[in-house]
């Protein structure tokens, strides 16, 4: 066995650490909250009078709406079903139809609340001071393309030094944990790390414990750096902002010193897929709409979207440890979705959090595939479900409350919705093979099971309507702004697009649904999702995995159909627009992914978005970067290291000190010594070794010392 030297490795640790990628550490100290404390209120002097009416004014528009709608709906389907007398199945269908059109009726309202105040120019805009200040821009990852990452700090950074030199400091936050990736990472970011120092300085730091996840790498990096920096500008690894968009949220937070967080509007681009480009258009005609509606009605209790955002670092310190659950996984241990618990702990500690519509050039990418979102939503979901826990805890807000449980009822409305669809199901079954009890009750008249199919039908088209009237409300306020219609491809072009996005969406929708239901009932059975890296591909998969994944949907599709065609002509008819969607599940889900498989869609210009006809500077820059990157050639880690010394010395600064290893007993660490120490070759041992004793000996600063001799 190796014998471990504490003193070389302690004299080889100080000698390197002259090269670490990190500056001095200024902590901050980050104490965990329950799930129930103590509120705050709002700091007065933040809020003007005009800025309280407006939230109030807004926040009764919505409600106001919300009821009206949805004591129309709710009382028309009452009608609908007590012609004579109600059935106890029909009791069910009414509950479930009440919940799911007061849910409807509420996103409605947000977005005509946001049309209306699209209509009118803006008046007022936020105020703004020149920051004191250094903003930290953290970049969370997590085995990812670190040549993507690359060439994305390098546009930002040189828009950054043209604009405000010396007020920005870039911090990778790798939670990396395959061999390869980490190694990757190195010898990408290698030339990256002190090259643009100090006008805007890049560093970089893997954790070798990634606990807590994404909440952890953050708060990670507040208590050990956070001191420096009184604001942290929060990206996704596929996030790019300009320096315009980034100074103009570190001058509104130096502006609002009670705020606590800003939340901008991330704008989707770069899709090359069917199903990304739909949601890219979606994002920039409609997303607008509704993101007006909702900062209105947020006022100063919004939300937090887990990145694009700027955050007040002592703030988040404060107030944003996030409390471990009782029990076990799915839905007890660390929080996952922990971005909209953040934003409720601000808000309770009485820190506004704030969401500007207005500030432009911020920008993130889109899941390329349908696969790729159920497999996010699995994340999503457990996440969601989590919020639960938070919803009637003591402190929050009510706005708060709304957000907890609008991501909640984002997965669960999956299983009212389907329960609406079996329920009404069963009473056309009902209805056409069980013998009606015309005297089940004492009476001298009898109960006939009859419908109002002329208020159904009148009922029908209203929800349509609800449902269609915020894509309307889109593409007519794309149309009236006529420069932005022409960058859309003119007015044919939009209204084409937006035709098409509906009827694909419609499409769509059935599937994601019954997919929701299945990951909503397995975190009921206790399955935990783990943590999986983002997919930044096209998304194209063959034939084969896309029927083992969509098989079950069709066939569910198929019974659909069949059962509704043998019950009646018109039920078929009428669950038509679900069960065509089950039915091609599999050639929709193939179509969804893969860039050529839909080129012809870019081609004629259909689902065209404003930044592809015009793109900003710095979309163009992070394009030009991408493609002038270097080629990362597919090789072990192990001879990465070994054939680069400049990579391996620097490999060697960037471990963690002696006393923060691995306690003593770590068995992939000990199999590990035992086959570098009998291994002959650098290639037999990479042979030998399993992924976690890799990452073992990369840990290692006296392993790495062995591993380059037999390297030679």
């Amino acid at each position: 066995m190796i014998q471990q030297d504490n003193a070389l490795s302690a004299a080889m640790t100080e000698k390197n650490h002259r090269k670490r990628a990190l500056p001095d550490e200024s902590p901050l100290v980050m104490n965990r909250h329950e799930v129930s404390e103590a509120g705050h209120r709002l700091n007065s002097s933040q809020q003007t009078m005009w800025f309280r009416l407006r939230t109030f004014v807004a926040q009764l528009f919505v409600f106001m709406v919300t009821a009206g709608l949805s004591t129309y709906g709710i009382r028309e389907m009452y009608l609908v079903l007590n012609t004579n007398n109600i059935t106890n199945l029909q009791i069910v269908f009414l509950v479930l139809f009440s919940i799911n059109f007061l849910w409807v009726a509420f996103a409605f309202s947000q977005a005509l609340l946001g049309f209306l105040l699209h209509l009118k120019p803006r008046l007022v805009k936020e105020s703004e001071i020149d920051p004191s200040f250094k903003t930290a821009i953290l970049l969370p990852i997590y085995n990812e393309d670190p040549l993507r990452i690359r060439a994305t700090i390098e546009a930002m950074s040189a828009d950054l030094i043209a604009t405000a030199p010396g007020k920005y400091a870039f911090f990778i936050l790798s939670d990396t944990n395959r061999a390869n990736a980490w190694i990757a990472e190195e010898a990408t970011f290698l030339a990256l790390i002190n090259k643009y120092q100090p006008e805007c300085p890049v560093y970089y730091r893997r954790r070798h414990q990634n606990s807590e996840r994404k909440a952890g790498n953050i708060g990670d990096w507040v208590q050990r750096w956070g001191g420096d920096y009184e604001a942290m500008i929060v990206l996704d690894a596929d996030s790019i902002m300009s320096a315009k968009s980034m100074v103009t949220l570190s001058r509104r937070l130096a502006a609002a010193p009670g705020v606590g967080l800003i939340q901008t509007l991330p704008t989707l681009v770069f899709a090359n897929t069917l199903y990304s480009r739909l949601q890219q258009f979606a994002n920039q005609c409609f997303g607008p709409i509704y993101a007006a509606g909702l900062s209105a009605w947020h006022g100063l209790s919004s939300n937090f979207w887990g990145h694009n955002a700027i955050i007040r670092t002592r703030a988040f310190a404060e107030s944003c440890h996030l409390p471990i659950l009782p029990g076990k996984a799915p839905f007890g241990g660390h929080v996952l979705s922990h971005d909209f618990i953040e934003a409720a702990l601000l808000r309770r500690a009485g820190w506004g959090v704030r969401f500007d519509t207005d500030i432009e050039a911020s920008f993130e990418e889109a899941p390329p595939s349908l696969l790729d979102v159920m497999i996010r939503d699995r994340r999503w979901c457990q996440g969601n479900l989590q919020h639960s826990a938070f919803m009637f805890a003591r402190g929050f807000s009510l706005p708060t409350r709304l957000h907890l449980l609008s991501g909640v009822m984002s997965y669960l409305s999956a299983i009212f919705w389907l329960a609406l669809i079996m329920v009404g199901l069963a009473i056309a079954v009902q209805a056409a093979f069980i013998r009606p009890e015309y005297f089940a009750n004492p009476s001298l008249f009898p109960t006939w099971p009859v419908f109002d199919s002329e208020r159904a039908l009148s009922l029908f088209v209203v929800s349509m309507a609800i449902v269609l009237a915020p894509k309307a409300f889109g593409w007519f306020a794309a149309m009236i702004n006529i420069p932005r219609c022409l960058r859309f491809g003119g007015p044919i072009l939009l209204t084409l697009s937006t035709l098409f996005e509906m009827v694909m969406s419609a499409l769509y929708a059935p599937i994601l649904m019954v997919s929701q239901f299945g990951v909503v009932l397995s975190i009921f059975r206790g399955k935990d999702s783990g943590w999986m890296p983002q997919s930044r591909d096209d998304g194209a998969l063959s034939w084969i995995p896309v029927m083992r994944a969509h098989l079950g949907h069709t066939a569910f599709g198929v019974v659909l159909a069949l059962t509704a065609m043998l019950l009646s002509k018109e039920l078929f008819y009428w669950l038509l627009p679900i069960t065509i969607g089950l039915m091609l599940s599999i050639p929709l889900s193939w179509l969804s992914g893969g860039a050529r498989r839909t080129k012809w869609i870019k081609t004629i210009g259909l689902l065209r978005a404003p930044e592809e006809k015009k793109p900003v500077h710095i979309l163009v820059e992070l394009k030009a970067n991408l493609a002038k990157m270097p080629h990362l050639q597919h090789m072990h880690p192990f001879s990465r290291l070994v054939n680069n010394p400049q990579l391996f010395t620097w490999h060697l600064a960037q471990l963690p000190d002696l006393d923060e290893q691995k306690p003593l007993f770590y068995a992939p660490r000990i199999i590990a010594e035992w086959k570098l120490e009998h291994a002959e070759s650098l290639s037999q041992l990479e042979s030998w070794l399993e992924p976690a004793e890799v990452i073992a000996l990369l840990s290692k600063a006296d392993y790495l010392q062995k591993l380059q001799t037999i390297g030679k």
